[in-house]
């Protein structure tokens, strides 16, 4: 019985070792293919940009992928971007004696990063605090990180004798065993360069970003270790990307011009709770796609409401519109904007600047008589006003009305706080209000003795709330356009889809909206100084597009969504 015993035992024994080998082993495989997973999607040289990089980029190496980016724009676009190439080029390389097609790219690996790094003042606690004064610039230094694909060949060109290494005024020394060359080429910028395990070539505008990178190298806190950097990346990862930019929030911000005089104290601190935002970037036959991807530091106290509620306002606008932007629910949006605008002075209009509009136009309340109600998905659109022949129909010759639509949570009170609206537009302006109905549908429009219509409201199905500011435009929208955008193909061809339940959308068209208007449009929504260069300089980044879709998400508690198609012309066009 004994040997019985031990019989079942020693069988017992050996199945358990086998299901625990073969547990074991799955277990291995798992985390490997995870670690291989990571290693493939992060941006090269993520282990060793330190943690605190403000901006790192990194970009392919491919010669055919920056061909298909030079086929868009025009030749004046074209011409700056080759500016751009060769001022990069004549500060890193040519100084320093290197050619990039005949010494560095036989050997380069598919891609190469960029970081931007600034010296950061640290609270005890060691909380990123704002700098008393504008960071000097040459204390904010660059990274560039090229991964060796062929080792021999990258340490026989670094180590051959007429090798610009060997040469000049460089200076040999050792950080935590590395060996480091630096050389001083003007009284204000210093290079630094070093091979890290022959699988890295690093190259630095200063020495203690060269140790920087050292220490986020040998294990320190480097861009690959950021708290939800890897699960944002593939959140968002895409088939061979043409780059993928990482920005440090709380960092950049920190550092940005001015941004210190024109955020409070508490606005700083909200931007504290973020950590960072990432996007990839891929080129496509008829443009750019952006995925890009935000989230909040892991102890934040921030945290979003995951609520994707987006989708019908397309489904109620004409297909000629020229411009919309929609989010799932008006009251939050506004609650969270009148909370950003502490953190943010891009912030397009102050708060407290619309609550005065709003109360001056209209004698309402803007949050208590109206976005009390608004709790349902909206939109702000432009709508063409209708073209006297079909030979003008191509273009916006006659101008646009403006359309803002929402659903309302509460009916009877929305219809107190429009029958308040009216009142007081009748008797500030001397408008007359006229009750009317288009099919079965209520509207109301506002005249003047002289003219025809200027403004209406009214509701639409499902308790839509509309307001409309324009010529003959409540027509296009009531009871229901023939064809509406959701259904067109420039915004099916250019807003992302990708994001089935999403929070909003924006679609430009700026082949019929114009480059001037366009212009315009942007430099109210971006809060820009309307001065003439401000204008130029805007007309000339838009001149090569044809149209602009957004789509945005929240993720999570923590994170948010939005990805961006722009299709560009090409310089044939």
């Amino acid at each position: 019985m004994i040997k019985r015993k031990r019989k079942k035992t020693s069988l017992l024994l050996t199945l358990g070792t086998t299901a625990l080998l073969i547990g074991g082993g799955a277990t291995a495989y798992w985390v490997l293919g995870q670690k291989q997973e990571l290693s493939r999607i992060m941006p090269a040289g993520a282990n060793v940009v330190p943690q605190d990089a403000l901006v790192a980029l990194s970009v392919s190496t491919n010669p055919d992928r920056w061909q298909q980016l030079r086929e868009f724009g025009t030749k004046e676009s074209q011409a700056g971007f080759d500016r751009t190439l060769s001022n990069l080029r004549d500060r890193f390389l040519t100084p320093n004696g290197y050619n990039y097609q005949q010494d560095i790219q036989p050997w380069a690996g598919k891609e190469v990063t960029i970081a931007f790094l600034s010296q950061q003042t640290k609270s005890p606690e060691g909380k990123l605090t704002q700098q008393s004064s504008k960071p000097e610039q040459d204390k904010q230094s660059v990274v560039i990180v090229l991964p060796i694909d062929d080792p021999v060949r990258a340490i026989k060109l670094l180590e051959q004798p007429n090798s610009p290494l060997k040469q000049g005024n460089w200076v040999d020394r050792t950080y935590k065993g590395v060996q480091i060359k630096e050389i001083k080429v003007r009284s204000t910028e210093n290079y630094s360069a070093t091979v890290l395990d022959r699988r890295f070539l690093v190259i630095t505008t200063d020495s203690k970003a060269t140790d920087r990178a050292i220490d986020a190298y040998l294990g320190g806190a480097s861009l690959a270790k950021t708290p939800g950097y890897s699960q944002a990346l593939q959140q968002i990862e895409a088939d061979r990307p043409f780059a993928k930019l990482y920005v440090n929030i709380p960092a950049a911000a920190a550092v940005a011009k001015n941004f210190q005089q024109q955020v409070s104290p508490q606005g700083f601190d909200q931007l504290q709770q973020q950590q960072g935002l990432t996007t990839t970037i891929t080129l496509e036959k008829e443009g750019i796609r952006f995925k890009s991807i935000s989230w909040l530091k892991p102890n934040s106290q921030k945290k979003y409401i995951v609520k994707n509620e987006a989708g019908i306002m397309p489904k109620l606008l004409p297909a000629d519109t020229l411009m919309m932007m929609s989010g799932g629910n008006l009251k939050r949006f506004w609650q969270d904007y009148v909370q950003g605008a502490e953190s943010n002075p891009m912030t397009p209009f102050k708060p407290q600047e619309l609550r005065n509009l709003v109360k001056n136009f209209s004698n309402l309340d803007l949050d208590k008589d109206l976005v009390a109600w608004m709790d349902g998905e909206f939109s702000l659109s432009l709508i063409p006003f209708p073209h006297q022949s079909k030979e003008d129909s191509s273009s916006l010759n006659s101008g646009a009305g403006v359309v803002f639509m929402v659903k309302a949570s509460d009916r009877s009170l929305a219809e107190k706080s429009l029958e308040q609206f009216d009142r007081a537009l009748a008797n500030k302006y001397n408008l007359k209000v006229e009750a009317t109905k288009i099919g079965d549908l209520p509207v109301i429009n506002f005249t003047s003795p002289s003219q025809r219509p200027k403004m209406s409201h009214g509701w639409l199905k499902d308790n839509v709330a509309f307001l409309v500011l324009g010529d003959n435009i409540t027509d296009a929208i009531v009871p229901q356009p023939k064809a509406t955008l959701a259904s067109s193909q420039l915004f099916r061809n250019i807003v992302p889809s990708e994001l089935k339940l999403n929070n909003g959308y924006f679609f430009l068209d700026i082949d019929r909206l114009g480059i001037d208007l366009t212009a315009s449009l942007l430099t109210s929504l971006l809060r820009l100084s309307p001065d003439p260069n401000t204008q130029r300089m805007l007309r000339n980044s838009i001149l090569p597009t044809h149209a602009v879709g957004i789509t945005a998400a929240i993720s999570d508690a923590r994170s948010t969504r939005i990805d961006i198609f722009v299709k560009l012309k090409k310089v044939e066009e």
